[in-house]
């Protein structure tokens, strides 16, 4: 079989490592394309870089699910999703620009470094004229550096830090998913009801950008209310068992433990927090708190029992009744079997964002693309109506707090909505402290 033969069934798969080091083709130095991987035949490609190893891979294998759901229904399969809600009537399940939708996909191992080296050899080898996927804020800082760099739009999957859209924002990365300041601002006022204002919080933390921000803004956000914080610990990444970390919470005066961790992260440091009695003690004349800032369905069901009754928030959950979301919800689970996750819908969602993007503009110039995202308002897509803003690339929309369920009701009925934060709560100016000290710059097409 051959590659084009591989790469129209979906199923070619771009090594980590393959291209890198590889000097830059001449489509990135000629004038021969007006842009880079500008499409010339009746297909187009568009490369999936998720983690499918690494503490992410579960989120990873849902994102691809969610991606090869798109591109289905962007060639006119299935029952055609999303593409019948969204507010942009642009798609018609013909393509894109009537051309086939063809994909190749990468490992990012949950590694920086890793995921620009797909990436990378997606753009030259493959002519992807566009990247998404993620599951580490990490990745998808570098990767979005290097879209900028080779000339195609970056659609960031699941990526959470402040500096995605902050310090590391690029004109050509769009992001869909929230961010750990909406995280800090949708869960404050619920832990204040729950918990009071005269708590005593110890955070640990996973260490890189993601969990840096994401401390930042809950730390920020539980301050204003009253809350002291006693500790911040960093944890690797690469960490599975964190019995050594949580035993020096027994020995502080803390009443409330903050997990910034994500993916098998969390599922590891909640299951040695509960073993070791957090969720049963009472401190300060107060029951001991666990609260997960960043929640999704398939921690949840990692974590199992541990997640009863825990709070956190979720960018969106396979129980919202709006059309979009149950459109979505039936196409994924006709296909698959089992509801989607908070990153496969945004995996979805970014792709048919992409698509409408292109078929709007008329044109898969990234610049053209780019344009048309920038200040795109649009519903029909879960989480009610969506700003993709101008200034920053950043999706403003509403956001879930979620608890995990003490009775569900089969083995997905895991969390449970107990806040639909409205988007005003959540929006924040562009020159924000926590996300100043970037510049968006000019688009680059190549």
């Amino acid at each position: 079989m051959s590659k084009s033969d591989l790469t129209r069934r979906g199923v070619l798969k771009t090594g980590a490592i393959a291209g890198a080091g590889v000097a830059l083709p001449t489509i990135f130095t000629s004038g021969a394309n007006a842009f880079t991987n500008e499409p010339t035949g009746g297909s187009v490609t568009l490369g999936f870089n998720v983690p499918q190893s690494g503490p992410y891979a579960d989120e990873g294998a849902d994102e691809l699910r969610a991606y090869q759901l798109a591109v289905e229904h962007l060639n006119g399969g299935g029952d055609g999703g999303m593409l019948n809600t969204f507010s942009s009537s642009a798609l018609e399940g013909a393509g894109i620009l009537g051309k086939k939708v063809e994909f190749v996909t990468g490992d990012t191992q949950t590694k920086s470094d890793a995921a620009r080296a797909s990436a990378k050899s997606m753009i030259e080898k493959d002519n992807a004229i566009m990247i998404t996927g993620g599951s580490s804020s990490g990745v998808a800082v570098a990767v979005q550096g290097l879209c900028q760099e080779a000339g195609v739009i970056f659609m960031a999957g699941l990526t959470h830090s402040n500096d995605t859209t902050g310090k590391d924002k690029k004109a050509n990365g769009f992001r869909h998913f929230f961010n750990a300041y909406m995280s800090g601002a949708a869960l404050a006022p619920v832990l204040a009801a729950r918990y009071g204002k005269d708590r005593k919080a110890y955070h640990l933390t996973a260490d890189y950008t993601w969990g840096w921000t994401q401390e930042e803004s809950i730390k920020a956000a539980t301050e204003a209310l009253g809350w002291e914080t006693v500790n911040t610990v960093k944890t690797p990444l690469t960490q599975t068992d964190f019995s050594s970390y949580i035993t020096p919470v027994l020995q502080t005066d803390a009443d409330v433990l903050i997990l910034n961790h994500y993916g098998g992260n969390m599922v590891n440091s909640l299951t040695n927090a509960v073993q070791f009695g957090l969720k049963n003690k009472q401190v300060n004349g107060k029951n001991f708190e666990i609260v997960v800032p960043l929640y999704s369905r398939l921690m949840a069901r990692g974590a199992g029992e541990n997640v009863k009754g825990i709070l956190g928030s979720t960018a969106w959950h396979w129980s919202l009744q709006d059309e979009g979301s149950k459109a979505f919800v039936k196409s994924f689970g006709t296909k698959y079997g089992f509801p989607p996750s908070q990153a496969a819908h945004t995996c979805y969602v970014q792709t048919l964002l992409y698509a409408d993007a292109v078929t709007r503009a008329g044109s898969f110039n990234p610049c053209a693309v780019g344009e048309a995202l920038e200040g795109f308002e649009f519903d029909g897509m879960g989480n009610g109506k969506t700003l993709y803003r101008a200034e920053d690339h950043q999706c403003f929309k509403d956001v879930l707090v979620v608890q995990g369920k003490e009775n569900p009701d089969n083995e997905f009925d895991l969390l449970e909505v107990v806040e639909v934060t409205p988007v005003d709560q959540v929006t924040y100016e562009p020159d924000h402290p926590m996300f100043a000290g970037g510049n968006l710059g000019t688009c680059n097409a190549g």
